[in-house]
């Protein structure tokens, strides 16, 4: 509505009187101030803000005359009458300057376009000169208490109890007439009034009193308190005078009348403000509302204000500032909306906490279009500044002798206050004296939904949006209308404003993208597409129009209601917006009266004319011409005298499709979207006329253009009372009934209102006892400026303050004690509200429908909690028993929706603890919805169940929903959950939900200290493996901790912190400490073994990585223990076969014509042994190109492996690998292993496509490397062999899992995963530890047997085993002769020698003994160690072969961290 910004402006006064200012009284169109001080009279002008003249009083005549006291102008602005202190009444005539004499005069630049012609237009931007002439005087013989102007006359109260009416010619006593006080009866109500109880008004005089021109009589307060309306039973004012008061009332203080809503706003002693209205039938008062503040709002100072001093309603009669005599200002909406006060937060505090003195003001006055608040501080408050600035300044200059008495503070204001065309129902539109706000996000976004092809306008390059169709949604999306919270700030043109200030309308389209614009004279429109204002390049043609009823748009026009100067008369008139503004290319239609209002609806105008009648007029576009033009045609008239006791009355008129008929449920949407009401809202009053169906009806197909004969409209009904806005849309969405075809109003303090249509389910009958509508009312937070009907929205604006401490100190100018003012938008949400209304209603149905047609919204989750949350504060804390409980029926409403269970965990976790017993009586038992959860596999929200089970049941309940959820949480791999889960289930032991865990201890020699590096993206987790040695003597068990740098980051003080792990969990038999003893550990462990163990039955090992690397699980002690229980292989086929499909490793293939290829014996094997690999084996080759990744891939793909990072492998190996020179890493396989990740997840099923990839990546380094020749045959070798790999990342988890395996000697997962990978050394490496006496003689009978099995499944299923196995055929053969029972050696044989070559040769494995015999016994698991760390990774641990000093200082290099071992 109206909004405060930025500081209040103080305004000098240039003439030097020891006299200071204390009252203000504006002219009738407030463009000049007149200003009192005890022996002055001065007139200033509105813009600028200047002293224009000022009359001093002669010391003689001041005393006689005493001082002035008041001050009121003639309506026409030519005379000024003075109250004085001895009862005089002094006329003062306010004489014009003769020709061109200007006090202030704009000065142009040379070359300015503005040129001045127009006869008139100069002084309407100058401050005029004028002088000020004394009249004779006119004694009353009495105290004045109060002047009031009307046309012709000046009514004068005095303190003897009298009302004088004086001519404002003042001609003597001659033009002069009397009432006495006691001779007008006061009654109860008008129509006792010659009989009835009435008043004692013996030496009771009317204290103040204010004309009301729509009510056509006085409000008064009489000196006893009491508040009356006298009003004349004939024309004349003065005749035959009754009067009404108001019962109860005795302490009454002023008053003022608000003509546009026939109101009368009286202040108290109390500090309330009590608003009544007059009783149409009865001729009562009767209160309307009341404006006070509020103990929630203002707990310190609402009843401390003291009296009310002044109420002041602004020019458009929408809101009243009112101040007590503490001090401060408050301003309210007429029917009670709060928006402003400047007695409380950062108004009434400093930012040190400290409380400032609210200013105590004197007078106050609206100026023009309520843009400005020129308020006048009170004597004291002024001395009591300018002593404490002379206490600061002991030689005081010469400025402290000027009067500093006018702050004038800045507004801006909603367009709907003057101009409430409803077609900008989704936009909020502010207009300041020389700006617009408006809230619009980008224009392209908007137009890039709504018309894919943008047509460019010759003249401004702007795109033309054509009107969108009626079906389509002009809904604008909740991202445009509530993207940021800032305004879109338009300058108003300046050439326009100077000489046609102030701006009385604005307007904006339904897109938000084209404003409109009307001061005193003509009009100017904006565009955002060209960011340029529009003006008449004729100045005269804008000169000699102005704008009567409003501004709208209509698709590309701006349509205007305007009176012509040169013709005499009233004329609606269209502008299209892409031409120039120029009367010829407008469309014009004459008027028969003046227009008040207008609207657009559709392809309609309706206007309200100043004879009561409303007229509706269609507009049409028609392209017959060279250019486009629209024609205008009357459609109806409708006369509203007989209702309407006076045009100012109307605030508002729209046509509407609303309707109360059943037909509308029946009808297409677009039926129901034509002109079917007109709404009036008569002062407050919201009226309806409807079409009147009874008669014969028109059928469907004629359309209104058709159809010249329009419907008569029905008699008016009253829909509701105290109405400040009404939105309605046009538009029509299935989906969306209830919200589109609902009514909206705004009903300032009883908050908004919607009247929503109520529809039969799946068009039924309609019940014969339901209303087809009904009027909801709820209270919202923020002051309503526009809904988005279909997002459930309502967006308004509010004040923000911000402090400004620059000015400490007794100094500190009167302005600087306000803070600044800013404006921010903000939004609501209604839907709850609607929803609980339909409820309480037993309206379910409805609200169900209701419901579900938004619950696509982003925040209908919001929406379903606070119902929820409203109801159980309300009815929890009620201290009377609540009869008809509402809680239940919301919650079984709620359970309609599939986020029933997310609503009621989230509502109670925001509710205190006190008031959870009371929802889950009404909800159900919260062990039920853990279950409920636990079944729909919603496990985030069953957690938060079990915070509320933990807090209302014992500790045993809360552990096994814990447990049952935490065993859910493992099955389904929710790792997070499940690292919460093992804290809560630690602090239901301990009682320490929030501490966190305690570090585990370690054996001696295990701590590390680690250096973090500098890079903050190391937060994922990171896995160090270290050397504990175990008992058993054959094999080296690796321990492998990991830690998350984000969790200790707290830790790190130094620079470094002690190793520890993720979770204090139980390292397993090898660590004895306090926390291996505790139970709640020991039963956590038992679960994380008991799933371990569910995991290897089911060999899922792809899972079992990731658990143990995700929860810090100590795989390799566990497995360690069960290596002779669980992690044994009974059927080594089936576990092959899932390890296929677990990683995704395809099943190895045999390319055919390779047995009887003659080029594999020849030069296949020379070049892969010879002239590329120079090494020992292609087998860690054939490793290592999958191996060595580029580094970005390798980080962008953390998984569990790369958590771990595969670094654990043996020291023989590392050093073996190393022999490969890096150059040979760089130029060979960089290039192959870019392409060959892309394309590994194809490799497994689409052979030929990846073997053509990796040809061509090969003839690339072909073509780099002048040793490299290659035929084709070898290639196809090459790529099968690649094609038979799986992914990369599979590898190194398979990799990673080997190792784990050996280390915990599971020798039969050993076996299986060398068969996967084929890798010959781990075959040979396994059957080289079964002559181990620590191997039980069960696992090399299982070995065996399995081993037999997979040839078996080879031989028949699988032959692209069969050269792998003849590739191990010698370790075989050792393992079964190892053996007591004889094994045919035949049945390892390959089908053909040729077979067997060609596979050894193109896997670069000879079948010589001596390669074997050429490595050490024990063999290396992982082969190519290098190649698993690349650049800019971790460096490896160190090795027994490596020194720590050279570890540590390749750490330093690639710039990670060292690991040292202490």
């Amino acid at each position: 509505m109206y909004f405060l910004t930025g500081w209040p402006r103080r305004l000098l006064c240039p003439l030097r009187s020891e006299e200071e200012p204390f009252y203000i009284q504006p002219s009738s169109q407030r463009f000049y101030f007149a200003l009192l001080s005890e022996t002055q009279l001065s007139v200033w002008f509105s813009r600028p803000s200047v002293l224009i003249v000022s009359y001093i009083e002669s010391a003689k005549a001041a005393t006689q005359f005493g001082f002035y006291q008041k001050a009121e102008w003639k309506p026409d602005d030519s005379k000024i009458a003075v109250a004085t202190a001895n009862g005089y009444i002094l006329l003062f005539d306010i004489l014009g300057g003769g020709d061109d004499k200007y006090l202030y005069e704009p000065v142009y630049p040379r070359g300015s376009p503005r040129v001045k012609v127009t006869p008139g237009y100069k002084e309407e931007q100058c401050a005029p000169a004028l002088s000020i002439e004394m009249k004779r005087p006119v004694d009353l013989e009495a105290p004045i208490t109060s002047l009031q102007s009307l046309q012709e006359h000046l009514l004068v109260c005095t303190a003897d109890g009298f009302l004088h009416e004086l001519h404002w010619d003042g001609q003597g006593s001659n033009g002069r007439k009397t009432i006495c006080l006691t001779a007008i009866p006061f009654s109860l109500d008008l129509q006792s009034a010659r009989g009835g109880p009435s008043l004692d008004l013996e030496g009771v005089y009317i204290r103040c009193m204010e004309y009301c021109a729509t009510l056509h009589g006085f409000a008064v307060v009489l000196s006893d308190g009491h508040l009356g309306f006298i009003t004349p039973l004939s024309n004349t004012i003065t005749a035959d005078l009754q009067a009404v008061w108001a019962a109860d009332v005795t302490d009454g203080t002023c008053v003022a009348v608000n003509n546009k809503y026939r109101l009368m706003a009286f202040g108290t002693a109390s500090g309330s403000v009590l608003v009544y209205m007059i009783d149409t039938t009865t001729g009562t008062m009767q209160l309307s509302h009341k404006l006070e503040l509020t103990p929630k709002h203002y707990p310190d100072i609402y009843n401390k204000t003291g009296p009310v001093q002044l109420i002041c309603w602004s020019p458009d009669y929408s809101v009243a500032m009112v101040t007590w005599e503490c001090g401060g200002l408050s301003l309210w909406s007429v029917f009670g909306a709060h928006l402003i006060c400047t007695l409380g937060e950062d108004f009434a505090y400093r930012s040190d906490g400290t409380k400032k003195e609210p200013i105590k003001i004197s007078s106050m006055s609206w100026g023009a279009e309520g843009y400005h608040l020129w308020v006048v501080p009170s004597r004291q408050e002024r001395r009591k500044r300018q002593e404490e600035q002379e206490e600061v300044e002991m030689t005081s200059p010469p400025q402290t002798s000027l009067q500093t008495g006018i702050l004038q503070f800045h507004f801006i204001k909603s367009a709907l206050t003057v101009n409430p065309c409803t077609s900008n129902q989704e936009q909020v539109l502010l207009h300041g004296e020389d700006r617009l706000y408006l809230t619009c996000g980008d224009p392209t976004q908007v137009h890039s939904s709504s018309d894919t092809q943008t047509h460019h306008h010759p003249h401004d390059g702007s795109p033309l949006h054509h009107p969108p169709k009626p079906s389509s949604s002009l809904s604008q999306g909740l991202s445009t209308l509530l993207g940021h919270k800032h305004w879109h700030v338009i300058q108003i043109h300046s050439t326009y404003l100077e000489s046609n200030w102030p701006i009385r309308f604005a307007a904006i389209d339904t897109a938000g993208q084209c404003m409109a614009v009307a001061g005193r004279r003509g009009f100017a429109h904006y565009s955002l597409f060209t960011r340029k204002w529009k003006l008449f390049g004729n100045i005269t043609q804008e000169q000699n129009m102005t704008v009567t009823g409003g501004l709208a748009w209509w698709s590309d026009y701006v349509v205007v209601a305007c009176y012509n100067f040169i013709d005499q008369q009233e004329q609606l008139r269209l502008y299209q917006r892409s031409s120039n503004l120029d009367n010829a290319f407008a469309s014009v239609t004459k008027l028969h009266s003046d227009t008040l209002l207008l609207n657009v609806f559709r392809d309609m105008v309706i206007m309200f004319r100043a004879d009561c009648s409303i007229c509706l007029y269609s507009i049409e576009k028609r392209n017959d011409g060279p250019k486009p033009t629209v024609s205008v045609e009357l459609l109806q008239e409708v006369s509203m005298s007989r209702y309407i006791p006076h045009p100012a009355l109307v605030v508002s008129v729209t046509l509407t499709s609303v309707r109360t008929e059943t037909g509308i449920t029946l009808k297409a949407p677009q039926q129901a979207c034509m002109a079917e009401s007109i709404m009036l809202n008569l002062a407050g009053q919201l009226i309806m006329l409807q079409r009147d169906r009874s008669g014969p009806q028109v059928r469907e197909k004629e359309t209104v253009v058709n159809n010249k004969k329009l419907l008569p409209f029905c008699p008016p009904v009253v829909l509701a009372q105290c109405v400040e806005n009404v939105w309605t849309t046009c538009r029509s969405d299935r989906k969306k009934r209830h919200l589109l075809e609902a009514l909206w109003l705004s009903c300032g303090e009883a908050g908004m209102k919607v009247w929503l249509p109520l529809f039969p389910r799946d068009h039924r009958k309609p019940h014969s006892f339901l209303s087809r509508r009904i009027m909801l009312p709820f209270h919202i937070n923020i002051y309503p400026l526009a809904v988005l009907f279909e997002d459930a929205l309502v967006l308004g604006a509010t004040n923000e303050t911000v402090l400004y401490d620059g000015l400490q100190g007794s100094s500190e100018p009167l302005e600087a004690l306000f803070p600044f003012c800013t404006v921010e938008r903000t939004s609501q949400i209604y839907l709850h509200h609607i929803l609980r209304q339909l409820l309480v209603r037993n309206l379910g149905e409805q609200a169900l429908m209701l419901a579900q047609s938004c619950a696509s919204l982003p925040y209908f989750p919001h929406v379903m909690e606070l119902m929820v949350h409203v109801v159980l504060e309300e009815e929890a804390t009620s201290r009377e028993p609540i009869p008809d409980p509402l809680l239940p029926t919301v919650a079984k409403f709620i359970t309609e929706f599939p986020l029933f269970l997310q609503t009621i965990v989230h509502c109670a976790r925001k509710t205190e603890y006190a008031l959870w017993n009371y929802l889950f009586a009404a909800v159900g038992n919260p062990k039920d919805l853990f279950e409920e959860c636990l079944m729909a596999q919603d496990l985030d929200t069953a957690a938060s169940y079990l915070i509320i089970l933990q807090n209302m049941e014992v500790p045993a309940v809360s552990r096994q929903h814990a447990t049952l959820l935490f065993n859910t949480a493992l099955e389904q791999g929710k790792w997070d959950l499940c690292r919460h889960m093992i804290r809560f289930l630690k602090a239901i032991g301990t009682g320490e939900m929030e501490t966190p865990p305690p570090t585990p201890t370690t054996q001696a020699g295990a701590p590390f200290a680690v250096t973090i590096a500098t890079d903050a993206s190391l937060s994922f987790m990171l896995s160090f493996a270290f050397v504990e040695p175990t008992s058993s003597p054959g094999f080296e068990i690796f321990r492998t901790r990991s830690i998350s740098l984000s969790q200790s980051a707290d830790s790190i003080t130094t620079g470094k912190f002690s190793l520890q792990k993720t979770f204090s969990m139980p390292a397993g038999p090898s660590v004895k400490g306090r926390d291996g003893e505790c139970p709640e550990n020991m039963y956590i462990d038992m679960m994380l073994w008991r799933h371990a163990r569910h995991l290897v039955e089911q060999v899922r090992l792809r899972e079992l990585g990731c658990f143990s690397a995700q929860l810090g699980f100590e795989l390799i002690s566990w497995l360690y223990r069960e290596r002779n229980r669980v992690a044994r292989i009974d059927d080594f086929v089936s576990a092959l076969k899932k390890l296929h499909k677990d990683f995704l490793w395809p099943f190895p293939v045999i390319p055919v014509g390779n047995i009887s290829s003659p080029q594999k014996n020849g030069r296949c094997r020379a070049v892969l042994s010879s002239r590329l690999l120079k090494s020992q084996s292609a087998d860690s080759l054939l490793n290592s190109d999958m191996d060595t990744a580029p580094p970005q891939a390798t980080r962008s793909n953390h998984t569990w492996m790369d958590a771990q990072g595969a670094k654990d492998m043996d020291a023989a190996s590392s050093a073996n690998s190393n022999q490969h020179s890096p150059q040979t890493h760089d130029a060979f396989l960089s290039l192959l292993t870019n392409k060959v990740e892309e394309y590994s997840i194809g490799s497994a099923t689409d052979l030929t496509e990846t073997s053509s990839v990796v040809d061509g990546d090969w003839t690339m380094v072909d073509e780099n490397s002048s040793t490299l020749s290659l035929s084709q045959a070898e290639l196809e070798h090459i790529s099968m062999e690649l094609a038979n790999k799986g992914p990369h990342k599979s590898q190194v988890q398979l990799r990673y899992l080997l190792h784990v395996f050996m280390e915990a000697g599971c020798l039969e997962w050993c076996v299986v995963i060398g068969l996967i990978l084929r890798d010959a050394n781990v075959i040979k490496q396994v059957i080289s530890f079964m002559d181990s006496p620590e191997v039980p003689p069960e696992t090399v009978q299982s070995v065996r047997k399995g081993l037999l099995a997979v040839n078996s499944w080879v031989s028949t299923d699988c032959l692209g085993y069969k050269p792998f196995l003849s590739l191990i055929q010698p370790q075989l053969q050792q393992l079964m002769e190892s053996t007591a029972e004889p094994v045919q050696p035949e049945a390892f044989q390959p089908t053909s020698q040729s077979a067997k070559l060609g596979v050894s040769e193109v896997l670069g494995v000879s079948s010589s003994p001596r390669s074997e015999d050429s490595r050490s016994g024990a063999a290396s698991l992982g082969l190519a160690l290098p190649s698993l760390e690349p650049a800019g990774s971790f460096p490896r641990p160190p090795t027994e072969d490596g020194p720590p000093e050279e570890v540590e200082e390749q750490g330093e290099e690639e710039g990670t961290y060292d690991c040292i071992l202490s």
